[in-house]
């Protein structure tokens, strides 16, 4: 059920609760009901040994919130106006990529009400954070055009975005996918302490941005993890594995706990390493971008 959907769900249970008191108590409980619903079912369900935590700065003294959608979810900076964390799975391709939508849209979840035009002018993309393609071919139309909602966008140069950012979105989705199987994807922003901001616009610009796959252990293989960091000046068409880097370098820059209920001792493993030949990187490390 998306946030719509349960809004308009609610709505007459509101004006019920609004012109009979008496119903008050009935309310409370159904809220109690539904966060619990959320933090120890739905929460944990979208995410992979446990939800990133905030633990150091820049993260922690940030408002933020985390934000439930249909294939991805979130944590929102009020402060920052940008996703701290986007974390999504990638499965099996189920759907066609359907046509991108021609703008993008407030989400009406968020304080700071970023919006389209609020990046207009400013030199800099509007960044994906969950792919538009990625989402699509595994979710479907409507969990696509969420992917549209300026909580999942960040400021990104436009030769980041549309080169080297592109050409990992796009061997995660097809080569890896094909490769590996089912994996985790957790993806986000890197802030200095000042942060500039768009021009015409109080939205922070990121100096940098980290992807971290993840892919559990099964019967037949250990566990395995690859992390990149791309600084926004990255070459467009430079080796992918120059941009490969350990989880606990990702934690470091971003102040953010990743898969913290992982056994110590295989999370002090896969947060430590580089393999990027396990996920086969070099193959395609040097593919260039479609644009």
């Amino acid at each position: 059920m998306t946030a719509r959907q349960l809004l308009r769900l609610i709505q007459p249970v509101t004006k019920l609760i609004i012109h009979n008191p008496k119903y008050i108590f009935g309310a409370v409980l159904v809220a109690v009901l539904w966060f619990a619903y959320e933090t120890q079912i739905a929460r944990p369900g979208m995410s992979y040994m446990g939800i990133p935590k905030l633990v150091e700065q820049p993260a922690t003294g940030n408002w933020s919130h985390i934000l439930r959608n249909q294939g991805y979810m979130l944590e929102y900076s009020e402060s920052l106006k940008n996703p701290l964390w986007v974390i999504y799975q990638v499965g099996d391709k189920q759907y066609d990529s359907g046509k991108r939508p021609s703008g993008f849209t407030k989400d009406w979840r968020s304080l700071a009400s970023v919006s389209h035009d609020d990046y207009t002018g400013s030199g800099y993309d509007r960044g994906h954070m969950a792919p538009n393609y990625l989402i699509a071919t595994r979710y479907g139309r409507s969990a696509q055009l969420e992917t549209f909602l300026m909580t999942n966008i960040t400021p990104q140069k436009p030769n980041l975005n549309q080169k080297s950012w592109q050409r990992l979105e796009e061997i995660v989705a097809n080569d890896f996918s094909e490769w590996h199987g089912n994996f985790w994807v957790v993806t986000g922003p890197i802030f200095d302490d000042n942060p500039k901001t768009l021009k015409n616009s109080s939205v922070p610009i990121p100096k940098a941005f980290y992807k971290i796959l993840m892919q559990p252990a099964s019967a037949d293989m250990p566990g395995k993890a690859l992390a990149f960091v791309f600084p926004q000046n990255a070459r467009a068409n430079s080796n992918l594995m120059t941009f490969v880097t350990t989880i606990d370098d990702v934690e470091k820059q971003t102040g953010i706990d990743f898969f913290h209920k992982l056994d110590d001792e295989m999370e002090a493993r896969l947060e430590s390493s580089k393999t990027p030949e396990a996920w086969r990187l070099p193959e395609v490390a040097n593919r260039p971008s479609r644009y």
